[in-house]
């Protein structure tokens, strides 16, 4: 299977650490983020991996470059950013023949198991499987209400009123129906410009699993403290 890894942001709520190295590249417990979803997308067999990147382009194509081993990597350079959905539309081609691909924000550390996530995916037989958790500030996440069926029937981005505490998660496995839902232009968000889009055609997959956005300091903080690392897992 092939992977969208999402890598371009500007890592801003993480300055002054990210001043200097890419929000992908910062170490947990010593290990780069982005090594540790290599090593995650290795161990369940996903060995195409396209990486977009923005700041700090040079420094993420030179880890890469020592990261080939059992994946073939594209690095793709975003000099304008063209969100997260316009990624996946200019990138369309790559995957537009597979039955189903991923998409997964680099800013995310997780130990999920990618297996059982897929499995969930194909007895469904929707156009995209959402992973989600439980968040303890759902006003800053893409929150959804699932029915009895885990198909989700509301999306709504960063709610002011939230709707429950289920929150995508970062992880995503898409189908080509996905590129048919992206609309036109640049910069697209899959949050706010695609999902709420294609609610009663998503089924929610609940990760049970070590699951943290690193994308602030304090969460940053707190993977230092708890990350178990891939070893832990199966």
């Amino acid at each position: 299977m092939k992977a969208f890894l999402l890598a371009a942001g500007h890592g801003t709520r993480l300055r002054p650490i990210t001043d200097s190295i890419p929000k992908c590249l910062v170490p947990i417990r010593g290990k780069p983020l982005l090594g540790i979803w290599f090593e995650l997308l290795r161990r369940y067999g996903i060995h195409e991996v396209l990486v977009n990147v923005h700041c700090h382009a040079d420094a993420v194509r030179e880890y890469v470059t020592g990261q080939n081993q059992g994946l073939e990597i594209r690095v793709f350079e975003e000099p304008e950013l063209l969100g997260s959905a316009g990624t996946i539309a200019t990138n369309g081609d790559w995957v537009r023949s597979d039955p189903s691909f991923w998409v997964l924000f680099a800013d995310v550390l997780t130990n999920a198991n990618l297996d059982d996530m897929f499995r969930f995916h194909c007895s469904k037989g929707r156009a995209i499987t959402l992973g989600i958790y439980e968040v303890p500030d759902p006003k800053r996440c893409g929150i959804v209400e699932l029915d009895r069926e885990d198909v989700i029937r509301r999306f709504i981005e960063k709610p002011s009123d939230p709707i429950g505490k289920l929150a995508f998660s970062g992880l995503l496995l898409g189908t080509p129906e996905l590129l048919d839902a992206i609309p036109p232009g640049s910069p697209v968000d899959l949050g706010s410009g695609v999902l709420p889009r294609l609610t009663g055609r998503m089924v929610g997959y609940r990760i049970q699993d070590y699951l943290l956005d690193v994308g602030t300091k304090e969460n940053y903080s707190l993977a230092q403290k708890t990350w178990p690392s891939l070893t832990t897992t199966v």
